[in-house]
C-alpha cells in the first residue's frame, strides 16, 4: 500500500477539509482553538487553523522513552507536570522508579526549553469554554495524546476533539471515550509506525515550528 500522505502540510490540508465539514455538520457553538503537539503536529495544524479561522497554539507534550529504547513510549508528560505511564510496559521491561524519575526530569527540562523557544514568553491561550482541537501528525500508542487530552481538560474547555491524519483503529477506540470526537482520516492495518504513511516524514526542526507559529 502506498503512503496516503505526501507530507505533513498536505495531510493538514486534507484534515482541514474534513474538520470544516464536521464544523458545519455539528455546529460547534464555542469559539475554536487549534492546539498543535510539537514538533510534528505543527505543520499539520497550521492549515487546519487557517481553514477554520482559528488561533493556533501549542500543547507542549513529550514522550517518555524507555531506557535503551527511546522510540518506545513508557508514557508521556505535558507542561504543568501532567503525565501518563504505561504500567504494563514498565513492569514488562523492569524499568525502575529511578529511571522513570530521570526520564520525567529530562523531558520536563526539554518541555521548558521548547516552550521558551516557541512561545517567546507569550502566555498560552485561554481554553475555558472553547472548542479545542488537538492536532498531531499521527497516533501510535496514543500515550502522548492521552496526556495532551488530560492537560487540556484541566482548563475546562467546552469540548475537546482529537484530529490526526493517521492512526491505528485500536488506539482511536481507546481515546474516543475521553473526548467529544476523534477525527482520523486513515486507519490502515497492519499499523507499524506513523512515518510509514507519509512519503516525506523528515524531522520538523525548531526553526520551522517558530516560523509557523509566527504566522504569515
Amino acid at each position: 500500500m502506498l503512503p496516503p500522505f505526501e507530507d505533513r502540510h498536505q495531510a493538514g490540508v486534507a484534515l482541514a477539509r474534513e474538520l470544516t465539514r464536521l464544523r458545519h455538520k455539528c455546529k460547534w457553538p464555542a469559539p475554536i482553538i487549534v492546539l498543535a503537539l510539537p514538533r510534528g503536529g505543527v505543520p499539520v495544524a497550521a492549515p487546519v487553523a487557517e481553514a477554520l479561522s482559528a488561533p493556533l497554539d501549542l500543547m507542549m507534550v513529550r514522550k517518555l522513552g524507555c531506557p535503551g529504547h527511546a522510540e518506545l513510549a513508557m508514557g508521556a508528560v505535558a507542561s504543568g507536570g501532567v503525565h501518563f505511564l504505561n504500567p504494563h510496559l514498565i513492569r514488562q521491561l523492569g524499568i525502575s522508579q529511578y529511571q522513570i524519575e530521570q526520564a520525567l526530569q529530562q523531558e520536563q527540562r526539554e518541555l521548558a526549553r521548547r516552550e521558551n523557544k516557541y512561545r517567546h514568553h507569550r502566555p498560552p491561550l485561554a481554553l475555558a469554554g472553547k472548542t479545542v482541537i488537538l492536532v498531531d501528525d499521527g497516533l501510535a500508542t496514543g500515550a502522548t495524546m492521552r496526556v495532551a487530552i488530560e492537560a487540556t481538560l484541566a482548563h475546562q474547555p467546552d469540548r475537546v476533539l482529537v484530529a490526526v491524519p493517521v492512526g491505528p483503529a485500536d488506539t482511536i477506540a481507546e481515546l474516543a471515550p475521553l473526548v467529544s470526537r476523534v477525527c482520523c482520516l486513515a486507519t490502515p492495518h497492519p499499523f507499524f509506525s506513523v512515518g510509514q504513511w507519509y512519503r516525506d516524514f523528515s524531522q520538523v526542526e525548531d526553526a520551522e515550528v517558530v516560523a509557523l507559529m509566527a504566522g504569515p
